[in-house]
């Protein structure tokens, strides 16, 4: 029997909802990509801990955490391991305010904390209204967007480690929080959140929020994306979306996806697309935008199951800074991932 078959009966047999050969398509913003091996659910931390439990014991085999899917392109190949899918506790509400502080779970979609927040007569996640994602991911990636980002406002988060089965609550320094980036690897799950707000003396949060969800609106398209494709590398007509567009790209296609007329910086993928053509896509706008201004576009969509050689090429310079290796070590000790 293989690794990943008897970790989908340990799972099982824990009482967990367990799925062979899960379409992550259906997971993700893009609607496209392969199946994972194993899917496990996950609604509450109880949950999550006896996931971290049986595959702990099982150190060699991967993990892909899911939560929306919203910055996750998966290869047409699927993902030979662990996909452990955060689903929503309906018999939890998700977010409490406790003085200055919102403690949020991590399945809790960034929107409803954005509009939650400015109820509770908070502010400082204003921004979060136009992200499409959780809570969980959110902090993985320290999501961002109109100016600030989760570091600007986490205090901890409430991590298990799915190598170790150790839980832990961390400070926001703690996780080598960097542009679109965390220490964290993908066998650490965020379980859950607590965010300093302020209160609303000098600021119409709720206005602002509004004015947030129109600009979106005006200037970002909807439909089958992961959002800002590629790292900005400045500010102004320095970002990706005009450097792409300069290029001549808006509109570009190949196959079932293509680059975005109303912002360059997304691409689109087709109803009945294919992972493929969307890393293709990715492909040929870096290597235009390379040739022609000699700025070497990278990543922000995290990329699964895909060939090293793609991940290298669009891979950011934190994924090689000293700084940022120290952290994941570091991380790693607190964890107690001996197999890091």
């Amino acid at each position: 029997m293989s690794d990943l078959a008897v970790v989908a009966r340990e799972l099982s047999d824990v009482g967990l909802e367990v799925t062979l050969k899960y379409p992550l398509a259906v997971r993700t913003t893009y609607g496209v990509g392969g199946v994972a091996e194993v899917a496990v659910s996950v609604k509450t931390e109880a949950q999550a801990i006896s996931v971290a439990g049986v595959l702990s014991a099982h150190p060699d085999v991967e993990t892909l955490v899911v939560g929306r899917g919203s910055n996750l392109l998966v290869a047409d190949s699927g993902f030979h391991g662990v996909a452990v899918l955060m689903d929503s506790d309906t018999n939890s509400d998700g977010i409490t305010l406790s003085g200055e502080f919102l403690v949020v779970t991590a399945d809790v979609l960034l929107p409803v904390l954005a509009r939650r927040s400015v109820a509770l007569g908070r502010c400082g996640l204003e921004w979060a209204v136009g992200v499409p994602g959780t809570v969980g991911g959110a902090v993985r990636m320290n999501a961002g967007g109109h100016g600030s980002d989760i570091a600007r406002s986490l205090e901890s988060a409430r991590v298990v480690s799915l190598k170790s089965g150790n839980v832990k609550t961390l400070n926001a320094a703690d996780l080598g929080l960097h542009f679109r980036g965390s220490a964290m690897r993908p066998w650490h799950l965020v379980l859950g959140a607590t965010f300093s707000t302020t209160a609303p003396v000098h600021a119409n949060c709720a206005a602002e929020l509004s004015e947030i969800v129109s600009w979106r609106r005006e200037h970002q398209p909807g439909g089958r994306n992961a959002g800002s494709v590629f790292v900005n590398p400045g500010e102004g007509e320095n970002s990706s979306g005009a450097i792409v567009e300069r290029c001549g790209l808006s509109g570009f296609r190949i196959g079932s996806a293509s680059v975005s007329t109303k912002h360059a910086n997304f691409i689109q993928a087709d109803a009945d697309g294919i992972a493929s053509d969307v890393i293709e896509v990715m492909c040929a706008v870096q290597d235009k935008v390379l040739d022609e201004t000699g700025i070497h576009l990278r990543s922000e969509v995290q990329l699964v199951g895909v060939d090293h050689s793609i991940l290298d090429r669009f891979a950011g310079p934190h994924h090689f800074d000293e700084s940022v290796s120290r952290a994941r070590v570091s991380l790693a000790t607190m964890m107690g991932d001996s197999h890091e």
